[in-house]
């Protein structure tokens, strides 16, 4: 007999999420059309929980006693319950019931402060489990930390963990204003620059240490990185992030040293990473000759990936443009983005994309544990930032990568049935099989669901496609509704695909190697970015806090992303809580006044309506 012919004569616990297509209130039942176009029949007879859509921060709101109310045909919500065997399939009872806003297109994090909100609870998490109620004293910081914000015994302090917490602390600055956010940001970018960093004079360069290993008053550096897939190795990726949380920092303050640090990276990347034979950056140099082609560096010899490639323009480039509108990094941009769609996507083999080669750009799908898998989030990544390049310099070539990307990934990578998006998955289907295995688990990962909310948020925002904005709230929807830590604060590493919180190992920590604050401090500051300004047509504010006799003619430009030309303009602007009207309100740049020392900027920007809104 074959394993499809048993019937379902067992019980499992399970989600399902979808619009309410009907609802009989006598027999105590409604139904439930899921993001594929299947419809269920959701059992109420259990007397299930409800529960309405809470923010970190906000108390439990019980939504028991509203139910019938709320069950409005159109209403997007989740059913999380049991299947219990029935003749030939199953019944599926509910047990908990979560509500995403009040019914029909009411979804709450579509709230003008809803994103907001949460970086303010997630900074104060982070803030709290590395310093306490005490100063910030970097000293003190730990890359690993528990659940509740406990600390490990681990001593290894990484430079990328450090600068992705700058990140985080800066994002929340600008969009709250509060100082003490931006005080972390600076003190950890000062602690980067004096414990992690190497000027190399000969070279011209500047290199990142992997990290510290403390032991009381003792400091070893370490040069090479001690992760399992790059140990021994100068791997690019660990060098491009950490440049993520400093110049986030220098958004905010124009710290022009925060400048020639980034400038004097990139050499080292041109220097070293660069291949100029081939196009594109390698992967890993030695530490010893810094060649990308040492018999040393084993499997990472002479390769290249998304990370050495792609991870430039989100992790700090973009942000570099943004503070500075130097063309020389917008050159850098599109040399990376021109490099991706050009060897990136293989339609003819899969709807994913390659994501690591050899040095001629053939495809390596031998590589570790990657093999020929592909990893969902790297894919929904590429669609966000090909949209944010597009913003800057209009091609074919990246509306198309970026839409094509945008239409494939919810059959692939995306859950149907639950919400949310997977993790790592083979490229290839199995003979006679209809859909991508998975390589270890069916687990969903909070950065991989922070692709798909910006992905889908600046195709919808930027095309106007009503597709693209169902699925950026189907993706926020199972984020907010699942990932959110409201007993211990910020969010879950990892959640069980019907949303449930995974909590083993790795992925029971809220500081690790892979976590520190950036993805999820980014998705606040990115989303509440596109919904306000690109989708819902809503303002938003912004702080800085520079020198105005460091910043290059005093001109700060303030544009919140790359966004569509003409799309966002300056409403309003306040100097240390005074009007402020020297501005250009189309090209998003205040001219600061001639004084000495920091000053505080408000920035009121407005969305611009499409013109085929103003008709």
């Amino acid at each position: 007999m074959s394993a499809t012919s048993n019937p379902v004569n067992f019980t499992f616990s399970d989600t399902i999420a979808g619009r309410v297509t009907g609802h009989d209130r006598e027999a105590g039942r409604f139904t439930l059309a899921t993001a594929d176009g299947r419809s269920f029949t959701v059992d109420l007879t259990g007397g299930p929980s409800a529960e309405l859509l809470h923010n970190l921060g906000e108390p439990y709101q019980d939504a028991s006693g509203h139910v019938d109310e709320l069950l409005a045909e159109g209403t997007f919500v989740f059913a999380y319950g049991v299947f219990y065997p029935h003749g030939e399939g199953a019944r599926f009872e509910a047990k908990r019931l979560v509500f995403v806003g009040r019914g029909g297109d009411d979804y709450r994090f579509e709230e003008e402060k809803w994103w907001v909100r949460q970086i303010e609870e997630i900074a104060g998490f982070y803030r709290k489990a590395q310093f306490g109620d005490g100063p910030v004293d970097f000293s003190r910081y730990r890359t690993e930390i528990r659940l509740g914000g406990e600390k490990t015994a681990s001593h290894v302090q990484e430079t990328d963990t450090i600068s992705r917490l700058v990140y985080g602390m800066a994002s929340a600055f600008l969009l709250t204003g509060e100082d003490e956010y931006l005080e972390i940001a600076e003190r950890g970018t000062e602690y980067l620059r004096e414990h992690m960093r190497f000027v190399d004079t000969d070279e011209n360069v500047t290199y990142w240490y992997h990290g510290l290993k403390v032991d009381g008053d003792t400091e070893k550096k370490l040069f090479t990185s001690e992760f399992s897939d790059d140990y021994d190795a100068l791997p690019m990726y660990e060098q491009i992030y950490a440049l993520a949380g400093p110049v986030q920092t220098y958004r905010v303050t124009g710290d022009p040293r925060i400048k020639a640090d980034a400038d004097a990276t990139i050499r080292l990347f041109d220097r070293f990473y660069l291949d100029p034979e081939n196009g594109g950056y390698f992967s890993h140099i030695d530490p010893i000759l810094l060649s990308p082609e040492h018999d040393s560096l084993g499997p990472n010899k002479a390769r290249k990936n998304w990370n050495s490639v792609g991870d430039h323009a989100p992790a700090y480039l973009i942000n570099l443009y943004l503070a500075t509108g130097d063309q020389k990094y917008a050159d850098m941009l599109e040399y990376t983005f021109d490099t991706i769609v050009e060897h990136f996507p293989d339609p003819k083999n899969s709807p994913f994309v390659q994501e690591r080669f050899h040095k001629d750009w053939s495809h390596d799908t031998t590589h570790g544990w990657q093999q020929n898998r592909a990893v969902v989030g790297h894919n929904l990544k590429i669609a966000w930032n090909l949209m944010r390049m597009h913003s800057l310099r209009a091609k074919d070539s990246y509306l198309q990568t970026a839409a094509a990307i945008g239409e494939t990934m919810p059959e692939a990578g995306g859950d149907r049935q639950r919400g949310g998006w997977y993790d790592v998955v083979e490229r290839l289907k199995a003979d006679g099989e209809d859909q991508f295995r998975f390589v270890w688990h069916d687990r969903k990962a909070w950065w991989q669901q922070e692709q798909a909310i910006l992905a889908y948020l600046i195709l919808a925002g930027t095309t106007g496609r009503e597709a693209f904005r169902s699925e950026a709230r189907s993706a926020q929807a199972f984020y907010n509704a699942f990932f959110l830590d409201h007993d211990e604060g910020a969010v879950y590493f990892n959640t069980l695909a019907s949303g449930l919180p995974y909590l083993l190992g790795v992925e029971r920590l809220k500081g690790s190697h892979s976590m520190s604050m950036y993805h999820s401090a980014e998705l606040c500051y990115l989303a509440a970015v596109y919904n306000n300004l690109l989708v819902n047509g809503k303002s938003m504010d912004f702080w800085f806090k520079p020198d105005p006799a460091l910043v290059t003619d005093r001109v700060l430009r303030v544009a919140p992303d790359l966004l569509p030309a003409g799309s966002v303009r300056i409403e309003s602007v306040e100097i240390e809580d005074e009007p402020h009207t020297d501005f250009d309100a189309g090209a998003l740049t205040v001219r600061l006044p001639e004084t000495s020392g920091r000053v505080k900027v408000k920035v009121r920007l407005a969305a611009v309506p499409a013109p085929e809104q103003t008709r």
